[in-house]
This record gives C-alpha cells, sequence and structure tokens, in this order.
C-alpha cells in the first residue's frame, strides 16, 4: 500500500492518541531514501550536518547555503516522511524580517514543510513573524547546541529547580508563540515530562526521557558512524564505521594484490586483435 504524506495534522493525532513520533537526522539524498522506506515520520536535516558531515568543530559556522544544499538534496528522496530544516545560527538572530526571509527560502528552495529553531521565550516574536508568514515551525529548548557556549558547554539543562522553571516557561512560550512541535534536548527526564504533560503540541525528546511524545537521534550516532564523541542520550543502533572501515580495507588490499578487478569485474575483448590494429603486433 502506497505510503501517505506526513503532516503536521498527523503529528498532532499520534500526541493525542498516545503513538510515539520518530524522527532522524539526514544529510543526503541516499540516506533519505533509505529513512523514506521506514516508519519514521520526521526527515530532520539538522545543522549538526556542520559536526557530522563538514567537519566542523560546532555548528555555529553553517550557512544557509549549506543548509538549502543538503535540504534540496534530502528533500528528493524524503517524499512521504515530514521534511524540516534548520534555521542556522545567524540566520534568524538580527531581525524578524530576516528570520521570514530565510524561513520562506527553506520552504522555497529546499522543499521543507517545516523549520526548526533554537531559543526560549525571547525568540517568540520571531516564531510568531515566521507563523504569520505561513513558516510552520518547530522549537527546540533545553541544550541549545548553536549556543552551547553561553549554556557552560554541551552539558544537562534544568538540573536545578530555577533552570528548570526556566525550560517550563520556555516550552509554554514557544507553544504560545505558535510552534507546532518542540525539540528537548539534554534535561533531566522529570522535566522532559511535565513540559510534554502541559503542552498541546507534540514535544521530541532528544536526552530528554522516555516521555515526551517522540524521540530524535543523529543517524550517524545511532549508526556508529560518528566517532568524535557520543553523548550519553545516544543508543548505537549498528557499527557501519568498524564495517566500512573492514570492506575499504579488503578493498586496499585485493587492488594492491592485483586480485580486484577480476574477470567477472572486466569486459571481454579480442587482445591479439586490438593489438594488430593498433600496428602493436
Amino acid at each position: 500500500m502506497e505510503k501517505t504524506k506526513v503532516t503536521i495534522p498527523t503529528l498532532a493525532k499520534m500526541k493525542a492518541e498516545g503513538r510515539k513520533i520518530r524522527m532522524v537526522t539526514v544529510y543526503d539524498y541516499p540516506t533519505a531514501v533509505i529513512v523514506d522506506q521506514t516508519d519514521i515520520e520526521i526527515a530532520f536535516v539538522g545543522d549538526s550536518l556542520g559536526m557530522v558531515v563538514l567537519g566542523y568543530e560546532n555548528t555555529v559556522p553553517v550557512t544557509m547555503d549549506e543548509m538549502v544544499h543538503h535540504g534540496k538534496a534530502v528533500a528528493r528522496g524524503a517524499r512521504h516522511t515530514f521534511l524540516v530544516v534548520d534555521l542556522p545560527y545567524g540566520a534568524y538572530h538580527l531581525s524578524e524580517e530576516q528570520a521570514v526571509a530565510n524561513g520562506v527560502r527553506l520552504l522555497k528552495e529546499c522543499g521543507a514543510d517545516a523549520v526548526k529553531l533554537e531559543g526560549g521565550a525571547e525568540f517568540g516574536p520571531v516564531v510568531r513573524a515566521l507563523v504569520r508568514a505561513g513558516v510552520p515551525v518547530m522549537g527546540h529548548i533545553g541544550l541549545t547546541p548553536q549556543t552551547a557556549g553561553a549554556l557552560g558547554g554541551f552539558k544537562v539543562q534544568g538540573k536545578n529547580l530555577e533552570q528548570a522553571a526556566r525550560i517550563y516557561r520556555d516550552a509554554v512560550a514557544m507553544e504560545e508563540a505558535g510552534c507546532f512541535a518542540l525539540v528537548i534536548e539534554a534535561v533531566p527526564a522529570p522535566l522532559g515530562k511535565i513540559i510534554t504533560e502541559r503542552l498541546t503540541i507534540p514535544t521530541i525528546g532528544i536526552g530528554a526521557g522516555p516521555d515526551c511524545d517522540g524521540q530524535v537521534l543523529v543517524i550517524h550516532d545511532l549508526l556508529g558512524l560518528f566517532e568524535r564523541f557520543t553523548p550519553k542520550f545516544v543508543k548505537r543502533y549498528a557499527d557501519l564505521g568498524k564495517a566500512m572501515k573492514a570492506a575499504l580495507d579488503a578493498y586496499a588490499a585485493e587492488v594492491a594484490q592485483g586480485a580486484f578487478p577480476g574477470p567477472e569485474h572486466s569486459f571481454a575483448g579480442n587482445e591479439e586483435e586490438l593489438r594488430r590494429h593498433l600496428g602493436l603486433a
């Protein structure tokens, strides 16, 4: 049976019915094609591509052009999954007009279904401006990687009551501003549960406990393709990095030994006839 396109009402209905939402980061066309064949509802082009794909030290250097480039590739493969593309650092911080222009760009050029932005109550006006312009917004609170330096690094947020209350208020503010869903990253599980119970929009957890309405992981983390560091909240479902290295080592050895390519990988021809034709016989 042909899969139907996942939409914002689909995700809202899943929360209402208590069905968990599945979301993974995707950065290229072939991976998007595979994800689109699964039951995962959301394909997310995160600015984490800066670290995972482009080799940056953090997500801050990622540009709008890079997000568009990868977003367009993923959109070609993600035909049924709901496609969310990140607004990178600096793409919505200067003004509401800048935010709307870049949000519209991701929808028009990438074919994104929605954008995501990091930040709490202070970005409420930005979210409202995007929503007024017809750009669906997924929020992101708790640990916000774009501004992790100001938060003391990649650390759990909301561990004390004052921080937890601020994150809770940020969650409520993002819903009130018009976000259709909210990513909650690296907070104690009880806080993730309380926010999920309070909000009417779906929550997507990443290190926020099992009670969020859904979960998201970086695909390179869950497949074992990113070795720089592994956060506590990551579960590795495969070790494709080791499998890739083994395959490459085998290829290198066979080429060095002359075992590859063999007859089955070569095109046949008459060597003697060719030599005569070339005047080499």
